[in-house]
This record gives C-alpha cells, structure tokens and sequence, in this order.
C-alpha cells in the first residue's frame, strides 16, 4: 500500500509517517524539511505534489492523508488587507489545498476502478471555534470536516472512503507556542484529562483510519482531545 502523507516533517504528520512505516507500509512524504516540497500556498502546489507523488508511487497511490497546515494569529484590529489576505493565505494552504488533492485522489480511484481512503487531520477548533485572533483556522477546519462527510456521502458505493480526525491541543511546537501565549497551565484546565496529546496518540488514530477502519466507518470524525470538546 502506498500513502501520501501530507506535513510529514514535524509534530503529528512526522509521527504518523513513523507509525505507518513501522506498519510496513509506503509513505511518500511532503514537507518544508523532508519528502517531496510543495509550497501549498501556490496554487500550482497541490497539483505539482500529486503528480511527483505519483511518479514516485509507480502511478498508484491508495491512501491520502491531508495534515498540512498553518495555524497563525490574525488579530481583528490589522490592517483590513492585510487580514484578509492571511485569511485568504490560511484557507488556501489549510482547506483548498486538501480539497485539490482530495479531487485529484477520487479521481484516481475513480479511473482505475479502486478502492481508497481519505483521512482529514482537521481540529476541535471545527466545532468549538478558537481564539478571536483564529477565525480563518476555525473556519478552514470546519470546512475539512464538511468535505470529509460530503466525500465520503458521495463517493461509499465506489469504495472511496473518507475519515476526520480532530485533535485538541498537541505537544507539538506549533501547540507550545500557542500554549505559552494563552498562559500555559491556565489552558491545562479546560483539558480534563489534564495534559496536552502527544503527537503518537493522533498517529495511532490516523494508522487506524488510513489501514483498519471498517468501511462502514466512512464519515465519522474522531476526537483527539482529552474530553476538552464533547460532541
């Protein structure tokens, strides 16, 4: 099995390229600091990933997994353009990015008549929103998690399945930062289980959802978040 794995070089899509390859699988990575580069904040960058991917992968891919993201403040009281643009910025690179190699996976799927599988690493901050200088990352989460759903809807039939993981806060350095501008341990006590997620225990849910989960599974989002959002 061969699995594209997008923001392979860090935090969590660093550790689940290490749980699927331990898994004795294929994983063609993409990153700033390893795999295949891809600047998905070019519009020629989703495009250009997939096809050297495919090129790598001997034209058969059977797994995607979308983990790329950015997750920047933008304050309300910027200057407007400037706000929008990094709204725009974040959509493209967390959202619209997923959504072109979403399209382009189907499609592949579709033309050779196989079987594949989708996984989404979205957020809690889809449902629960988050701090008032993140809307654009609420909002591209939120979006993934609505793709997830219509994909897998529409697409069961043909074996095209699709899943959302949604993790809350993770010891990543993106999450360390985070953590130290929000106060640090005040934040610790939203999360009842008390302590932030390792990267490893998102990367065991995402090896489930890329290799084990039933196909009846297709659709569901799964929370990554110590209890601190409750569906």
């Amino acid at each position: 099995m061969t699995i594209l794995l997008t923001g392979s070089s860090r935090g969590i899509g660093a550790a689940i390229h290490g749980a699927l390859t331990d898994a004795g699988q294929t994983v063609i990575g993409h990153g700033t600091q390893s795999g295949i580069a891809a600047d998905f904040a070019d519009p020629a960058g989703p495009r250009a990933l997939w096809q050297a991917a495919l090129e790598q992968a001997d034209g058969t891919i059977d797994v995607l997994i979308n983990n790329a993201g950015v997750f920047e403040a933008n304050p309300l009281d910027r200057d407007h353009d400037d706000w929008v643009g990094d709204w725009e910025r974040t959509l493209r690179i967390d959202l619209t990015a997923a959504a072109e190699l979403s399209r382009l996976a189907v499609r592949h799927w579709q033309e050779r008549g196989t079987h594949g599988r989708i996984v989404n690493i979205a957020s809690r901050a889809a449902y629960r929103g988050d701090s008032p200088a993140h809307w654009h990352y609420a909002a591209a989460k939120a979006g993934m998690v609505a793709m997830t759903k219509t994909i897998a809807r529409g697409y069961a039939r043909e074996g095209i399945y699709a899943f959302a993981i949604c993790p809350g806060f993770t010891m990543t350095g993106m999450a360390d930062d985070y953590l130290a501008s929000r106060g640090g341990e005040g934040l610790l006590a939203d999360i009842p289980l008390g302590k932030v997620a390792m990267p490893e225990e998102v990367a065991k849910v995402a090896r489930f959802c890329a290799l084990e989960a039933p196909a009846s599974m297709t659709g569901a989002v799964l929370d990554v978040n110590g209890a601190s959002y409750v569906r």
